[in-house]
């Protein structure tokens, strides 16, 4: 075996982020490592290559026990990683990225033509034909990752990790790439491709590992672990032990609400492919998929944090222009992102300023929402959600995860917003708080608000969905309403393959 990790344990602040986890590659293999955020995927790898040192357990390469204490170091031991950023210098040529910090010199100094010479050798059997003497950076982004997969070879050449390569690449570009992964199995390196396309998978690797909760859940070869085992494998739930008819209110049929807004074609190009969705005042709709599959992405173009290549978003008075999030928060959007610590809240102001500060962006910074109506606001929400804490003036960020989220909350429901979203709006807080803020979800609804909820909790968003949008790679590849919204139907539709992908209404 080229490469084993045995019981390997990473902690953090009591935590763990990898138990006691076994990995084996072998030479001439692709080895998927998949799983959802805080799978520990992250972890394992900073662990092989120098990044975190392990806190017990061992990395056996060609059945030496090696201890990385630096990129450098695992470089130097046979291990190269390529990430999804390309990490390389885009200023610099072609050649000069090959070879950087390993020049070829006479006398001493660089010998540009010993240089060029090298990075021709280095790029052979990539199938590049390019300009060595180009800057990296006007290449595309698929060139750029083959250049430093040559790099990360040359430097290593026994291990191969590859994080997310594929993410900004289109199809002709991934068969580019996938190509060449070929190529160096064949010469025997061992190579992990960690990755949220499934398809991708299936069509590369020869071994899948899950990792759940820092945990390895399984390995097996992928032609023979099922798609639908493998999600219920990065999801932990099992399809047989789920009773949905008894675990939530379910409309009979599909809402037939008043028309609120229309997305027609809309998408960014590497971003999101278009889709259509008509948008229903008091309804919610859920939105599923594994990490990676666009869920994220498409609230942000709804919210005009990344613009749109095409489509049109509209109500009733006709087109509307989503620009700018300041064109989406005056056109009664409102949007509480995944990451609240680092997109959401502003840690060192008071819960009082961070509730307004929605309202005062509208407004204008000229004009000032009045301290008594600040002092108000902050007074009315925190009594309405329960936000527990000594008062309005205490720093957000001294709050538990649950009370900083309904903070946020408050922030949009100060605007009285027709249309939100809320990506992941339970994740990292308690019981309590998750139950509080899918009850007010309910509360919003009833007075005519229209929810987009994304979440990775299945049962949460089967239980509080009027409609279920399934994405995968980027795309919507299903659509669920009424009785038709259980888990088995969502994580078939995100384990289904490209030839079998269907959009039901």
């Amino acid at each position: 075996m080229l490469l084993a990790l045995q019981s390997l344990t990473k902690t953090f602040v009591g935590m763990k982020a990898l138990d006691e986890v076994d990995f084996e590659l072998a030479s001439g293999e692709v080895h998927a490592l998949l799983g959802e955020n805080g799978a520990g995927k992250s972890t394992l790898i900073k662990c092989l290559t120098g990044v975190y040192r392990r806190d017990a357990g061992s990395i056996l390469l060609d059945g030496r026990d090696i201890s990385p204490d630096s990129t450098s170091r695992a470089q130097a031991l046979g291990i190269g990683t390529v990430y999804q950023e390309v990490n390389l210098l885009p200023n610099l040529t072609v050649a000069q990225n090959l070879t950087f910090g390993h020049e070829p010199r006479r006398f001493g100094i660089i010998s540009p033509r010993a240089q060029r010479r090298r990075a021709a050798q280095m790029l052979e059997g990539y199938g590049l034909d390019i300009d060595l003497d180009r800057d990296l950076g006007s290449y595309s982004v698929a060139v750029q990752q083959l250049v430093a997969i040559a790099r990360a070879v040359e430097l290593s050449g026994r291990v191969l990790i590859l994080d997310e390569p594929t993410a900004s690449l289109d199809d002709r570009e991934v068969q580019m790439l996938f190509a060449v992964v070929r190529r160096l199995r064949d010469r025997g390196l061992g190579i992990i491709f960690v990755s949220h396309f499934l398809d991708q998978v299936y069509a590369l690797c020869d071994r899948i590992t899950v990792l759940r909760n820092g945990c390895r859940i399984v390995t097996e070869r992928s032609d023979s672990l099922d798609r639908v085992r493998l999600i219920e494998h990065m999801l932990g739930r099992e399809l047989a032990a789920q009773e949905e008819s008894e675990k939530r209110h379910r409309r009979s049929a599909p809402l037939a609400g008043e028309p609120l807004l229309s997305f027609a074609g809309v998408g960014r190009r590497g971003f999101v492919e278009p889709f259509d969705l008509e948008v229903q005042r008091g309804e919610v709709i859920g939105m599923s998929g594994l990490l990676g599959s666009g869920r994220t992405e498409t609230a942000e173009l709804m919210f005009g944090i990344r613009r749109m290549h095409s489509g049109t978003v509209s109500d009733a008075e006709g087109d509307l222009r989503l620009n700018n999030p300041r064109d989406a928060i005056a056109a009664g959007f409102g949007f509480a992102p995944e990451d609240r610590k680092t997109d959401g809240i502003i840690a060192d102001l008071s819960i009082r300023d961070n509730i307004v500060l929605a309202m005062q962006a509208r407004r204008g910074w000229l004009r000032r929402v009045p301290r008594a109506e600040q002092k108000r606001l902050a007074a009315d929400y925190i009594e309405r959600l329960d936000i527990r804490t000594s008062g309005p003036e205490k720093a957000v960020g001294e709050l538990s995860g649950g009370n900083q989220q309904k903070v946020v909350l408050a922030r949009w429901l100060a605007m009285n917003p027709r249309f939100l979203v809320l990506d992941e709006p339970t994740r990292g807080i308690d019981v309590g708080a998750h139950a509080e803020i899918l009850q007010l979800v309910r509360e919003l609804t009833a007075r005519g608000m229209a929810v987009l909820v994304i979440s990775s909790e299945l049962d949460e968003l089967i239980a509080v969905s009027d409609r279920v949008i399934v994405l995968r790679d980027r795309r919507q590849v299903a659509r669920l309403s009424g009785s038709d919204i259980t888990l088995e139907n969502v994580v078939h539709a995100i384990a289904a393959s490209d030839e079998h992908r269907e959009v039901s209404a």
